[in-house]
């Protein structure tokens, strides 16, 4: 177990001052506080017991208005009623845990099975069950252990998370976006396209944690989640689905380390274990230490940091590594780079008889130096060719199993792939990687059909007729990251300004 003194706790800073007039996130993101409105000093521990109401609001507002308020009493925000509402969330065709009970089957007798959950686990009586393990292929040839819960821990992690957001959303920072309510990958990379466009962002630190959710240490986890959760049941429920062991091919094993990554309870607790490991400390570090402008945008353990100094971004990587050291990560070396990017990067490297800025990957996209048709500095991001080869082996293998089907329920399946494909990548700026990836659809489409037929290969005019029929055509559907950016509400603390935003660290 970790050392328990107090040079070993993660900086928390001060609370900031309680003006129900005016948001209160300035003390912790690095701006001015308001006019007449000093900021107060932490004040001695503070808990929440029995009487705080079983209105979720209620504990928002609690969270909200006091940084160091310890809840006491929650468990039994856990309801049959939000029980219910967790179990209409999962989807109906989800994977079955160890267990074999299905979705359809435990919703048979519902009321019954939830009133039981629901008892057991106020009586102290719920024992968390194994997961069950399987891999799952990555773009560079290793696998993904995904861990599968057993359908009644699926409910009761859903419906515990919603009852930790209410405490959490009133912590979490600006940049994190991972996995919150309200918040979802686009807004992660539209901040950070305003970030460097508009604010003096010169260098990227590309970084990535090796093996973030298998390496994560639970004692420090533990830790971290008492900083805000006194109710001890709460604690120790999670403490069972940490230690509750994974099954793999009839073989059980112990889980040390790490949290269940495919649990619903995971995106949380990966996201309070970097709230205290990485972002507190980045957004102190960018206040105390930075001589320039920085920005940084984090989604889950994926995160980029831009900065307008080189010497600025080479202290703050051999700072992060010591700091993740101290928390049990590890950067991974072969995946960890910083590039010279930005607004002046290529007329720079072209000055010095060097080649075109290099490129960086985030949420799925290549990012790189760009200009418009003015001549103007754009970042365009286009589809990241290893996520695309990946996705296309995955349709081409399906496919196969596919193509003895009829021609309407191929095109209706390949139709929601085109469809979930655009959702994510049809962003302005990358309407031809979106033409390549249905034209490789389509090719792979004629491929099976020709593998099935007597008749030789299929003809291009016979499959873009098909084609034609069931695959829709890409468009762009989402807007310049500027105009989205600007259109969020000013107001929920997530925008300063137009140029610091949601890059500058405000709280949600």
């Amino acid at each position: 177990m970790h050392d328990h003194g107090k040079s070993d706790r993660p900086i928390v800073p001060a609370k900031p001052p309680n003006n129900p007039g005016r948001p209160g996130a300035e003390a912790v993101e690095g701006r001015d506080l308001p006019e007449g409105n000093a900021a107060s000093e932490p004040r001695p521990e503070r808990r929440a017991g029995q009487g705080v109401s079983s209105d979720l609001g209620r504990v928002r507002q609690l969270a909200r208005t006091d940084r160091e308020l310890k809840f006491t009493a929650l468990l039994h925000h856990v309801s049959v009623e939000r029980l219910e509402e967790a179990y209409r969330a999962i989807r109906p065709r989800a994977a079955a845990g160890i267990d074999g009970v299905s979705w359809a089957e435990y919703g048979q007798n519902l009321q019954r099975n939830l009133c039981d959950l629901h008892a057991a686990l106020h009586r102290g009586a719920y024992r968390a069950k194994p997961t069950r393990r399987v891999l799952i292929p990555k773009p560079d040839g290793q696998q993904r252990p995904l861990s599968i819960a057993t359908l009644e821990d699926k409910i009761l992690q859903r419906a515990l998370v919603q009852v930790l957001s209410a405490i959490y959303e009133q912590d979490f920072l600006g940049f994190s976006y991972g996995f919150r309510p309200g918040r979802s990958a686009h807004d992660a990379l539209d901040a950070l396209t305003v970030g460097i466009e508009q604010k003096k962002v010169n260098f990227v630190l590309d970084a990535d944690i090796r093996d973030f959710f298998g390496r994560l240490d639970q004692g420090w986890l533990e830790r971290f989640l008492e900083h805000r959760i006194a109710d001890r049941r709460v604690l120790r429920l999670i403490g069972k689905w940490l230690r509750a062991g994974v099954i793999e091919d009839g073989e059980w094993s112990q889980t040390q380390t790490g949290t269940a990554q495919g649990a619903s309870v995971s995106p949380m607790l990966s996201n309070v274990y970097l709230h205290y490991a990485f972002d507190l400390w980045a957004n102190q570090w960018r206040r105390r230490h930075a001589r320039g402008e920085m920005i940084l945008v984090r989604y889950a353990d994926d995160y980029v940091v831009g900065f307008q100094h080189r010497k600025d971004a080479e202290r703050f990587l051999a700072d992060l590594r010591v700091r993740f050291a101290k928390f049990g990560l590890e950067l991974a070396a072969e995946k960890t780079r910083l590039i010279e990017f930005g607004r002046f990067a290529a007329e720079r490297r072209q000055r010095h008889g060097l080649p075109k800025p290099q490129t960086f990957e985030f949420l799925g996209f290549t990012h790189m130096c760009a200009t418009d048709r003015h001549g103007r500095f754009r970042l365009r991001r286009t589809t990241s060719k290893k996520k695309m080869r990946a996705k296309l082996a995955s349709v081409k293998s399906e496919m196969k199993r596919r193509r003895h089907l009829p021609i309407p329920e191929q095109g209706r399946w390949l139709s929601r792939v085109l469809i979930g494909h655009y959702d994510h990548y049809a962003v302005p700026d990358n309407s031809k990687a979106l033409r390549d990836f249905r034209h490789a659809v389509v090719r792979h489409w004629r491929g099976a059909l020709s593998r099935r037929s007597q008749r030789g290969r299929m003809s291009w005019e016979r499959i873009y007729r098909y084609a034609d029929r069931w695959l829709p055509a890409p468009r762009i559907q989402h807007p310049w990251p500027r105009v989205r950016f600007d259109a969020r509400p000013k107001g929920r603390a997530q925008c300063v300004d137009a140029h610091a935003g949601i890059c500058a660290g405000g709280r949600q």
